[in-house]
């Protein structure tokens, strides 16, 4: 095999500009593929990360239908506390799980005794909302950062609320909201701090304690909306997903159906379709990247055995079978893949630790100085590597095949 790669070596350093371009052709395809799916990677995981980190959470528990209706936060389709303190145990029971957070979430009327506009209320148990979204704290651009999130008589706006309404923080609103029973009530609060905007869920939400959501509310139990958990492993998203819907299955209503409903972060965000059209560009780059390769080898190697034929028939005539022709120009093919692949990966390697000792700052939405830090996998890279190099030798196939088919007379007689 040493000899047979030998030769192979030899017969391209013959055709050496056919060769070198042909290797760049593969590098180009390499450096493309690698450092778009290091890129987008690392894009996607942030998109997620700002997602679910200052918002929903890796997974969401809700009463069945309430997902349906989550534009009117539909209050007759709160959990009651004992369906709660089911989810609680099988939470419990889940190692995956790093933390949860009850809230309580309702539409009401926000006022600044002068003006009067529509708000998204989160109640929330301070302590364990910062937990379970950890990026929320750190997106108060004004007042109280440090310290609990939110205090009971306190509220936290969005800054497109506080800009439309020109409150600042220390001044004092209303909250009004109706019940579920129709009734009307109104309380004040404090602003405590204000929030930045972010695109999609969340960007009109404040936030309140989660006893004076259920004071507000005049709720007599301790209902909660939904229950937000964080993974201490995102990867294990599916696993978790299913182990949690098949623990909460066993409960259901009078018409047997499931009570309560587990939903992903990205059954819950618009966001997840942009995550979707990134995950299909990689494909379609990678169709791409085999093109090239397909037709650079295969172009190399046709040209080979046109240029070669009375070569090829001179050693034919000398004995040599035609499984030893064939595995030579398979060994060229084979040279050029492992070469282009090698060259492309260093470079794509470099390139990568380059952005990330000299990082690019942009921005997604309303966040602001975002820093991408793209990175790729030793599988991924590996993938990539054996399919270039398969599609090498697929490509040299069937020029090695004509090549070892051809009649040694017929050969010989080739001008």
């Amino acid at each position: 095999m040493l000899d047979v790669l030998q030769i192979a070596g030899r017969n391209l350093s013959r055709y050496r500009r056919r060769t070198l371009l042909t290797l760049l052709l593969i590098v180009i395809g390499m450096v493309a593929v690698l450092l778009f799916i290091a890129v987008t990677g690392s894009f996607k995981a942030m998109m997620v990360g700002q997602i679910t980190d200052s918002v929903l959470g890796h997974l969401e528990v809700h009463r069945k239908g309430y997902v349906a209706s989550i534009d009117t936060l539909p209050l007759n389709l709160n959990m009651q506390p004992g369906a709660v303190a089911r989810v609680g145990e099988a939470l419990e029971q889940i190692d995956a799980v790093e933390t949860w957070s009850p809230r309580v979430k309702f539409g009401a009327m926000f006022s600044n005794f002068t003006e009067t506009t529509s708000i998204r209320v989160n109640g929330v148990d301070p302590g364990r909302e910062a937990a379970t979204v950890p990026l929320l704290p750190g997106r108060m651009i004004e007042g109280a950062r440090d310290g609990a999130l939110v205090g009971k008589g306190e509220i936290v706006i969005p800054v497109l609320l506080a800009r439309g309404m020109k409150v600042a923080v220390g001044d004092t609103v209303v909250v009004v909201a109706t019940n579920r029973d129709g009734s009307v009530n109104g309380k004040t609060f404090v602003i405590r701090s204000i929030t930045e905007g972010i695109s999609g869920p969340g960007g009109r939400d404040g936030y309140i304690h989660i006893d004076d959501a259920r004071d507000l509310l005049r709720m007599k139990e301790a209902e909660v909306s939904e229950i937000a958990i964080r993974l201490s492993d995102p990867a294990q998203l599916e696993r978790v997903t299913g182990v949690l819907r098949q623990a909460l299955a066993g409960g259901s209503n009078p018409e047997a159906k499931p009570v309560l409903e587990v939903h992903t972060w990205a059954e819950l965000s618009p966001f997840a379709s942009l995550a979707k059209m990134i995950d299909l560009m990689t494909v379609f780059i990678k169709v791409v990247l085999v093109s090239i390769v397909l037709v650079s080898v295969m172009n190399v190697m046709v040209m080979a055995v046109y240029e070669r034929i009375r070569e090829i028939g001179t050693i034919a005539a000398i004995g040599t079978p035609p499984s030893r022709i064939l595995s030579l120009f398979l060994g060229e093919g084979l040279l050029l893949g492992v070469i282009g692949t090698a060259l492309g990966t260093a470079v794509s390697l470099a390139v990568i630790y380059a952005l990330n000792v000299w990082p690019v700052h942009f921005a997604f939405g309303q966040q602001q100085d975002l820093v991408l830090a793209p990175e790729i996998g030793a599988l991924q890279v590996a993938g990539i590597a054996l399919m270039v190099v398969g599609v090498a030798l697929l490509a040299s196939l069937q020029p090695a095949w004509k090549a070892a088919r051809l009649d040694p007379i017929d050969a010989l007689r080739h001008v």
